[in-house]
């Protein structure tokens, strides 16, 4: 087993080392072709952009993606027209913990140690913007945009649901010259598809049906300020060369016009899908990505980065006294063990709705239900029934959230951000809250 990674301290803080690795082409049309790699991952293809270019005409553009993982290499198949094979199985995602043969098209390659250690450079802090992290996973991302936040080079966040890509995108507008300039928000999972242009470029008056005034897209309400495209992996194939001839024009024509506007907008855009597999599979243009993903960052989910998560409960609660204007009893050290030991596939909003629920409604059952400090039992004579106990706790504290946010925050997408919740789960909440 080839340990890849371990863990130094520097300052008190968590410093990754890898163990450098060596991709070489033992046969086929590409043989002695070699690189070394480490912390960034190394895409293998046809195309000129890749970091590690074949010219078997039976390798696909964007082939093949290696990273070091903690236990070994990860390998990701690109949805490749012929497939990719680790000593002779075909696979799509799989970390390899030895030293391993691959077979791409007729090209052999060998993935082995290359002795070489290396530490990942990390931020000292804990804090980008508003996102939180101490563990040398996050810092990492921290120390990247850190560099490329006070230039105008586009960014592309990518990580699962609830990660929090919109609070990096954020602390990227806030440490860059735009910051006194708007930060506009377009979630392009949000929207109908039928209403993804005319949210992007704005329309005149009459342009379609319903449209009874001109209205501004959101690149002339970004101007001169940072356009936050989320979901970028949803945009429709036939609005993205719209989508590129405006980033690289720096003109944008709204729907139902004849005249062009100038606007300087610089573009963070996030994603929880594949966008090298969606390229190969000709869902998402390659020179739309290429455009978009000039820096490109991976941020790691809550389960590979546990020990963020006492950091993220103390600052969730601290925002919860604050809006409340009220100190609340603390989560005990068994209820944080207790979080750190699930799973969270909802990531860091999953995280913060269970430390709400535990500090407002600890009577609620969740996924993690640890006892309050000081916490003592009702006697059971005094309780009511559970299941309308339940109902009539959580429609109270729904109503009460909603009505605080609703007052607080007449934008939903601000509403949806400060809940830690997508726009679509707030509108349905909303929604069901009117009709009762």
């Amino acid at each position: 087993m080839i340990t890849v990674t371990d863990v130094v301290r520097r300052a008190g803080l968590d410093v990754r080392r890898l163990r450098r690795a060596r991709l070489t082409v033992v046969a086929g049309p590409d043989r002695d072709r070699a690189a070394t790699f480490d912390g960034a991952p190394l895409t293998v293809g046809t195309e000129a952009d890749c970091s590690f270019i074949l010219a078997d005409r039976k390798v696909s553009r964007r082939h093949l993606e290696i990273a070091l993982a903690d236990d070994g290499y990860q390998l990701r198949d690109l949805g490749s027209t012929n497939g990719s094979f680790v000593d002779g199985m075909r696979f799509a995602d799989v970390t390899v913990d030895r030293a391993c043969r691959l077979q791409l098209g007729d090209d052999h390659l060998l993935v082995e140690p290359a002795g070489e250690i290396v530490e990942v450079p990390a931020s000292s802090s804990t804090r980008f913007g508003s996102a939180i992290g101490t563990s040398a996973r996050m810092r990492e991302v921290f120390a990247v945009l850190e560099r490329v936040a006070p230039t105008n080079l586009s960014v592309l966040v990518e990580g699962e649901t609830g990660t929090g890509k919109e609070l990096l995108a954020e602390g990227i507008h806030r440490l860059s010259a735009r910051a006194s300039r708007p930060l506009v928000v377009l979630d392009c999972g949000a929207v109908a598809e039928s209403l993804v242009e005319s949210e992007l470029f704005g329309h005149e008056r009459g342009a379609f049906t319903d449209a009874v005034s001109a209205r501004a897209g959101v690149f002339e309400s970004a101007d001169g300020g940072t356009l936050f495209i989320d979901e970028i992996g949803e945009l429709p194939l036939a609005l993205q060369p719209k989508l590129l001839r405006a980033l690289e024009s720096g003109e944008v024509r709204r729907v139902g016009s004849t005249h062009t506007r100038k606007v300087d907008v610089r573009v963070v855009a996030a994603t929880n899908r594949n966008l090298p597999q969606a390229v190969n599979s000709g869902s998402f243009r390659a020179d739309l990505y290429y455009r978009v993903a000039a820096v490109r960052v991976v941020v790691p989910p809550l389960r590979q980065r546990r020990e963020d998560i006492p950091l993220l409960v103390q600052s969730f609660a601290e925002q919860v006294a604050d809006e409340l204007g009220a100190d609340l009893q603390p989560l005990s050290p068994s209820a944080i063990a207790r979080l750190q030991a699930e799973p969270w596939p909802g990531n860091v909003r999953e995280l913060r709705n269970a430390v709400e629920r535990l500090l407002l409604a600890p009577d609620l059952p969740t996924v993690a239900t640890g006892e309050r400090s000081g916490s003592h039992p009702s006697p059971a004579s005094a309780l009511p029934p559970y299941h309308a106990a339940r109902r009539d706790q959580l429609e109270r504290f729904e109503r009460e959230y909603a009505a605080r946010l609703r007052a607080d925050f007449p934008s939903l997408s601000a509403a949806a951000r400060a809940a830690g919740l997508d726009r679509r789960s707030l509108q349905r909440l909303y929604r069901r809250l009117d009709e009762k």
